[in-house]
């Protein structure tokens, strides 16, 4: 008899005419109203901001980057804690990548963004302009080099099974080789056979820790697909982790209790290559899009299948000073600003709501901490807000007008 996942997807209301839908994420610390906007916690913490507020504001679930854990403090000392929800004071659903983002990011230092528009001829040995390559990428894993202190580490799947498991978050990713569009089409499809080869390890190696941790709460091991631009790879790609996950269970384990989009793709394909993706999982499969954030994309992804979501992007431009409102975004720094006594934005209830922009605008200009938390808090209620009523309009049967509504007012111009 099959094993049964420790992360369900419960379907609910579809959106005619496309792959959208809401539903329900099953985790042990909670449940997850889907689609929904996974704020991002790097290092176990949201930047800037306490993890009270940010369920405050409405966020269901964080995502932490196991890499940047695995560095500081240390897998152990998380799990010394009890896990990352107790470690960081989170009560909710967590997820952990596999850290194998990172071989992307440090191998060649390309931006960290959905974007990442091919420039110049495919070069499967380039490396971002004044970038060192910082990994290299073997059968067997990723030789990486500490950006803290130089110091050398390795990766393979078991690793990063053994990292996310002493980690503890309820949702964990297979280890998986991120790819850009500077690579080839033969690197794309090696790649993605390494891929689909550390899949296989990830899945062994959780079945064994999740026997060995019995104590602790389960976790769900989600797949990533990966296949750049080709629509063939993806596809292939989905196909070959929903079936390694069928017979993983088949054989007593516990498969793949959802996946993850991954990958190098550029922004006017995002609707497209979700597309292809989720119309080869399953319906009971829950989807989460690595990386995005910005309110086209989001439903563009909401609309192709894609469940959950998550990005830096919202909290890492508050820290500059940019704000999202629904009538676009705008620099809080800009002069303008500066005798403005309006709240960030006049529709939006949230923390920050009690405050100023000419107070902001003085935050940042004065160089004061407190600019950032208030501009971070704003900016995760926006978007989490944005995704919820997105969800409620499914339900409605309002969505279309309120999309329409939406992109037309937010791209108009800012205020």
């Amino acid at each position: 008899m099959a094993a049964v996942t420790s992360s369900l997807f419960t379907p609910r209301a579809t959106l005619d005419g496309t792959a959208g839908r809401t539903g329900t994420i099953s985790t042990p610390h909670g449940e997850i109203q889907t689609p929904a906007f996974v704020p991002v916690g790097t290092k176990a913490t949201v930047k800037t901001v306490l993890p009270e507020s940010v369920a405050a504001l409405g966020a269901q679930a964080v995502l932490a980057n196991a890499y940047h854990l695995y560095l500081q403090p240390g897998p152990e000392i998380v799990d010394e804690a009890g896990g990352l929800g107790r470690f960081m004071n989170w009560p909710g659903p967590t997820y952990t990548d596999s850290g194998g983002f990172q071989v992307m990011s440090l191998g060649v230092g390309f931006k960290k963004v959905i974007s990442m528009e091919a420039v110049g001829p495919e070069d499967d040995h380039k490396v971002a302009e004044g970038k060192e390559r910082l990994a290299n990428v073997d059968d067997d894993g990723v030789t990486f080099k500490s950006h803290l202190d130089g110091s050398k580490h390795r990766f393979t799947p078991e690793v990063s099974m053994q990292i996310q498991h002493q980690l503890g978050a309820d949702i964990i990713f297979a280890f998986d080789e991120l790819t850009t569009l500077m690579n080839t089409r033969g690197y794309q499809e090696s790649s993605l056979e390494r891929t689909r080869q550390w899949a296989i390890r990830c899945l062994a190696e959780h079945n064994r820790l999740s026997q060995e941790r019995a104590h602790r709460p389960q976790q769900a091991l989600w797949g990533v697909i990966q296949g750049a631009q080709y629509e063939d790879l993806r596809r292939k790609a989905t196909r070959d982790l929903v079936e390694l996950s069928r017979i993983d269970r088949e054989n007593g384990g516990k498969g793949f209790g959802g996946y993850g989009i991954g990958g190098a793709l550029e922004k006017s394909n995002l609707g497209t290559i979700v597309g292809w993706v989720t119309d080869e999982l399953p319906d009971d499969a829950p989807r989460h899009l690595l990386g995005i954030s910005e309110p086209d994309d989001i439903f563009t992804a909401i609309e192709n299948g894609a469940d959950t979501f998550d990005c830096v992007s919202p909290t890492r431009v508050a820290r500059n000073g940019a704000i999202y409102s629904f009538d676009g975004r705008y620099n809080i720094t800009n002069r303008k600003y500066r005798n403005d006594f309006r709240p960030l934005d006049e529709e939006l209830d949230n923390y920050s709501t009690q405050y100023t922009r000419a107070y902001l605008h003085h935050l940042f200009k004065a160089k004061e901490g407190l600019a950032s938390t208030l501009a971070t808090l704003h900016n995760l209620s926006f978007t989490v807000t944005l995704v919820d009523r997105a969800r409620k309009a499914i339900e409605d049967g309002n969505y279309f007008d309120y999309r329409d509504d939406f992109l037309a007012r937010y791209y108009a111009g800012s205020r």
